[in-house]
């Protein structure tokens, strides 16, 4: 009997050949297209569906696989939209494929996908999974080490990655365009899949401003002496080590160090006062099994750093500090502090502050 397995196929080329690999090991595959409620197929469509529709019609026939519309606007829209909403409000820098992945791709969707009798859910990211002696499933990197995105499945169960299946993570992406043109597979999306895909056509602080609620506040820009030395429009719009925008001439540039939301303040300074030895991570994710004790390990501080060597000091279930080796540039509350042993990740949490 054949092994049914969903894939959730974005119309890219990295999920398109994730079917094909699928097929071609024998699994019964049926796909899986979900609408976040922010697509933008077709300018004149009246309905994402219908568009959907249209666009997914040529992959099936590609595959020569079934492929369900998923609808997943009001989930994507509390769990995701929000969250990124909320994290600017709160003065910090949110990273969304971090929430979706595990609510959305690995929640809504696995769920979804369940329902329709298949035993796992595929995916076209850059990662793998192992199952070690003691039965746990286990995270590890992917083969390209340039494209690897791990990094954004650290929040996953182990429920969820009993689940998960990654085609691609003994390819690299080069591999993957040869074999699709090789095949005559066709993706219908030819741009790649960008870190926060339902901001189209504006900036992140426009679309902010059109959010219910969200109502940006002027404010005082001062260094880090406390001296006031300028302005601006919102704290939503800075982010740490942010360098354009500041708007504050100076003999040198002004790099953004910290924001405040209580204060309603932006801290520049050099980029000199950017460095920290270490920061507070909350929230943590352990996958396989949860860190008691101190540990050295390689942590990532945001998707496009290299992990770095640190020392990982537990301070209960979900929270730690991290000690860097070499004092870090630019850690940003907010955003995701991923802990690496060797090939695997042992789990990932926010960075709370630094």
């Amino acid at each position: 009997m054949k092994k049914k397995t969903a894939i959730a196929i974005s119309g890219g080329i990295d999920s398109l050949v994730s079917a094909y690999l699928l097929k071609k090991e024998g699994c019964e595959v049926t796909g899986i297209h979900f609408l976040t409620g922010y697509e933008r197929y077709d300018k004149q469509a009246e309905k994402n569906e219908e568009a959907a529709l249209r666009k997914i019609s040529d992959l099936a026939g590609q595959l020569d696989i079934r492929i369900e519309i998923l609808d997943c606007s009001r989930e994507f829209k509390t769990k995701v939209v929000d969250y990124f909403t909320d994290t600017y409000r709160s003065g910090k820098t949110p990273n969304p494929c971090l929430v979706c992945n595990p609510s959305i791709k690995f929640g809504t969707v696995l769920d979804f996908a369940l329902k329709l009798g298949a035993a796992s859910l595929a995916t076209g990211h850059y990662a793998g999974k192992i199952q070690g002696k003691d039965g746990l499933f286990h995270l590890v990197k992917g083969a390209d080490t340039k494209k690897d995105q791990s990094y954004f499945l650290s929040f996953l169960t182990q429920a969820q990655l009993s689940r998960a299946v990654f085609p691609l993570s003994r390819f690299t992406k080069q591999e993957v365009i040869r074999l699709a043109g090789e095949k005559g597979l066709r993706p219908v999306v030819e741009s790649e899949s960008q870190d926060i895909c339902f901001i189209k056509e504006m900036s992140y602080g426009s679309f902010l401003s059109q959010e219910t609620g969200f109502i940006p506040e002027p404010g005082a820009v001062v260094d880090i002496s406390g001296k006031r030395i300028g302005s601006h429009r919102g704290i939503h719009l800075f982010t740490v080590g942010q360098r354009r925008g500041i708007n504050c001439p100076a003999s040198e540039p002004y790099y953004v160090i910290s924001t405040d939301v209580e204060k309603n303040i932006v801290v520049v300074g050099s980029k000199n006062d950017l460095l920290t030895d270490r920061c507070r991570v909350t929230g943590i994710n352990w996958i396989s099994k949860e860190q008691t004790s101190p540990i050295e390990v390689h942590t990532r501080i945001r998707y496009r750093n290299k992990a770095v060597i640190s020392t990982l000091i537990p301070e209960g279930r979900h929270t730690a500090t991290v000690i860097f080796k070499n004092p870090q540039q630019a850690v940003t509350p907010g955003q995701g502090a991923v802990f690496y042993l060797e090939n695997e990740v042992l789990g990932g949490g926010f960075i709370d502050n630094a």
